[in-house]
């Protein structure tokens, strides 16, 4: 014959230090949120409402919206992007569309004749910044891109996308500052072997 199950009973009502009066949470939440409306009238880091688009808030250099181009100097003849298509293979979307510019015998110029890219299909992942070995193209800061045209105000060309060096600086100043200290170091290298091969070869036709 089984043993009767054990008599379970009711645990005792908890101390009367434990309670609290019902709603006083509300009513803490209320009081936090009426301090800190009151003090966005007269504190500035409380001021955290934007007029837009009379203001707009100052966007964090991390922020990262589509793709763009950079150049050098002025115009497009100063375009960086050598149209290896590393950044065409690598786009997980394949928005990317690009073309190699030749001149009249075929041979490479090394600069793109089409430059594409679909942004109704960019995912915004910056895999093409990442794996770009020429430092020519970022992720731009730009958010205000709404067009009526779904076909042709969603492609942008090179045109489109180029932006001087000065906008990257503006955009991204610890980068920008960054990648000119390191394209200064490998050109000023590239110009010390120069000098230093034209030096051999002027000191050997000498000995001749």
């Amino acid at each position: 014959m089984e043993s009767p199950a054990p008599i379970t009973r009711a645990s005792s009502p908890p101390p009367a230090a434990g309670w609290s009066l019902p709603g006083i949470g509300l009513l803490k939440g209320m009081y936090v949120t009426a301090v800190n409306m009151i003090q966005s009238f007269y504190r500035k880091d409380r001021m955290t409402t934007v007029q837009y688009p009379e203001q707009r808030a100052p966007i964090s250099p991390n922020f990262r919206n589509f793709p763009f181009l950079v150049y050098d100097g002025e115009g497009m003849a100063g375009l960086r992007c050598t149209a290896c298509s590393i950044c065409e293979k690598e786009c997980p979307p394949q928005c990317i569309y690009i073309v190699l510019d030749r001149d009249e015998n075929g041979k490479s110029l090394k600069r793109p004749k089409v430059f594409d890219i679909d942004v109704s299909v960019c995912m915004n992942c910056g895999i093409c910044a990442e794996v770009c070995p020429f430092d020519s193209i970022y992720m731009d800061g730009q958010y205000e891109l709404s067009t009526g045209d779904r076909f042709g105000g969603l492609l942008f060309t090179k045109e489109t996308l180029a932006r001087s060096t000065d906008y990257h600086a503006k955009l991204r100043p610890l980068e920008a500052a960054e990648v000119a200290a390191r394209r200064k170091a490998e050109e000023d290298k590239k110009l010390a072997a120069q000098a230093a091969k034209e030096a051999k070869a002027k000191a050997k036709a000498n000995e001749g």
